[in-house]
């Protein structure tokens, strides 16, 4: 699973989900999955979906990841008292806003690329649209 490998903080404040993404366009391959809602996404769910595109895509095309889990989410213990500081760190999200691009492909035929980028998209909590390369 991906997680950083140093941080600057231990922790970090939870912030907002408002406004929408920048990197929306296909900037690598040739197709992309894109966010249609605000989402923390966490590192499981990021793999899941990587493993389902690879399974398909192989050594025929290449896959990009364009979100990365870099957010450190704190989890108190079970059963423990209001107070006495915040938890420690339970997992990572990546912030993903509207218009995203999460993962981009490339290698495949339209056809196909939809079809894998579609069943990659049951893997993930949100909204998604397939968008393709303006040539």
């Amino acid at each position: 699973m991906l997680l950083p490998k140093r941080t600057k903080f231990r922790k970090v404040h939870r912030g907002r989900l408002k406004g929408i993404s920048k990197a929306n366009t296909v900037v690598f391959g040739d197709y992309g999955l894109q966010a249609l809602e605000p989402v923390w996404l966490t590192s499981r769910q990021i793999e899941a979906t990587r493993r389902s595109l690879t399974r398909y895509v192989r050594k025929t095309g290449k896959i990009w990841i364009r979100i990365f889990p870099d957010k450190p989410i704190t989890e108190r213990a079970a059963e423990s008292r209001m107070g006495s500081g915040k938890g420690a760190v339970d997992h990572w999200v990546a912030v993903v806003k509207p218009g995203a691009t999460l993962f981009e492909i490339n290698g495949l035929d339209k056809e196909k690329a939809y079809e894998v980028l579609k069943l990659a998209s049951y893997k993930l909590p949100i909204k998604t649209k397939i968008i393709s390369r303006e040539k």
